[in-house]
């Protein structure tokens, strides 16, 4: 008798407490005690854009006078989008009855109302704090008792000559779709999957980097004071070996070094900021002499860019895009199958659902910071050869 068809399958279901972001989801109250990065400062103009971030539709804009807002859209006088707000020195005004509101909220105008609104200090357009850095804007959408310092990297700090801070939006797979049409937590637990690296990116679809990053690595993996990070040991055949650290940081950052194997500190970092549940951006900051620095390090297919495979080029040389997103609008998690090769996920998953205990308590999740002197934040990751020195590892147990 035939056994284990597919007539007697039942799915499994997804982990939501950890893949779901909304206010008042698990993880989305742990999301919602960070900063986050939500555009490129050139994108806050006076003409306002829509901004979505952890399932909240916002509009983010820069006054005349360079301040800049992030309002919830719906004018709270009678419901008129923002959207199509005029933009003035000192706030955005309601299309509909004029009401003025500044970036934090306040309502500085009634233009139909008794000199100019006699009670409109009584009222306040629902807003968030913004603040620019490293050629990011970032907002804080959690409780405003519990907001902490916007960090440093040490990575971006001191800048030799020539260098620069170069950012990036354009998500994954050598030029994908800048809009990640999947739940984030595929794309920020891979981050923790090496293995990956030499099956799908090298022996699946060719070689997509380098042939040193082909090899199948012997990993370990460490709990870090601010997340999980692997440890990749090759050995390159030439009497070299590459020892290469992989990080994930809460909430949602990805600390990967050049795929292209440039040595020492990795100089970039990616932020997974999720939109809703089936969708996220990746905001990327690098330093660099090249500001093209990050589009040529986007990998190729046979020398192609993802945008311009074909759709069965795309079938047969699958890259980050197509393994992510055909796991589903959110990957039915309990339908996995861990292995020892998929320790760093495991860790990855156990110290996320302890962040979300953490936080119901009224605790503090790992990595937000208060003392401005811890504001700067070490990064470990990068790639290491033979005689070169990593920082000392801080380990601590999830």
């Amino acid at each position: 008798m035939d056994t284990g068809t597919a007539y007697d399958l039942t799915l499994g279901e997804p982990l939501l407490d950890l893949a779901q972001v909304g206010r008042g989801t698990p993880y989305g109250e742990v999301l919602r005690r960070y900063w986050h990065p939500v555009a490129k400062v050139e994108n806050a103009t006076t003409r306002p854009i829509p901004v979505k971030i952890l399932g909240e539709e916002l509009i983010l804009f820069r006054t005349r006078k360079g301040k800049v807002g992030l309002l919830h859209p719906r004018c709270i006088h009678r419901g008129a989008s923002l959207f199509y707000g005029g933009v003035e020195d000192e706030g955005i005004r309601c299309c509909y009855h004029g009401w003025v509101f500044d970036p934090q909220g306040h309502c500085l105008e009634q233009p139909c109302e008794p000199e100019l609104g006699l009670h409109r200090d009584r009222v306040r357009q629902p807003w968030y704090p913004v603040e620019e850095r490293y050629g990011l804007l970032w907002a804080y959408l959690g409780d405003p008792a519990k907001k902490p310092l916007l960090p440093r990297y040490d990575t971006f700090e001191n800048l030799a000559d020539g260098e620069q801070l170069i950012t990036d939006d354009s998500g994954v797979g050598g030029g994908g779709p800048a809009l990640l049409d999947f739940n984030w937590l595929q794309h920020w637990e891979n981050v923790l999957d090496p293995f990956h690296v030499p099956i799908l990116h090298a022996r699946f679809s060719g070689n997509q980097f380098t042939p040193e990053m082909a090899l199948i690595p012997e990993v370990t993996y460490e709990y870090t004071e601010r997340g999980v990070r692997s440890i990749q040991m090759r050995e390159l055949g030439d009497g070299r070996s590459l020892r290469r650290v992989t990080e994930v940081m809460f909430p949602n950052m990805r600390v990967v070094a050049s795929p292209k194997l440039s040595s020492g500190q990795t100089n970039m970092i990616g932020w997974v900021v999720p939109q809703d549940d089936t969708s996220f951006v990746i905001f990327t900051i690098a330093r660099d002499t090249d500001p093209d620095f990050l589009r040529k390090l986007r990998s190729t297919h046979d020398g192609k860019s993802w945008a311009s495979l074909t759709d069965e080029e795309h079938q047969r040389m699958p890259g980050d895009y197509e393994a992510q997103k055909s796991q589903g609008p959110i990957s039915l998690h309990g339908e996995d199958h861990l292995t020892t090769t998929d320790q760093g996920v495991a860790m990855l998953r156990r110290m996320m659902a302890k962040q979300i205990r953490a936080v119901a308590q009224g605790g503090n999740p790992p990595g937000v910071i208060y003392d401005e002197a811890d504001l700067v934040v070490p990064i470990e990751g990068g790639n290491y050869f033979e005689g070169d020195l990593v920082g000392a590892s801080q380990t601590a147990q999830p």
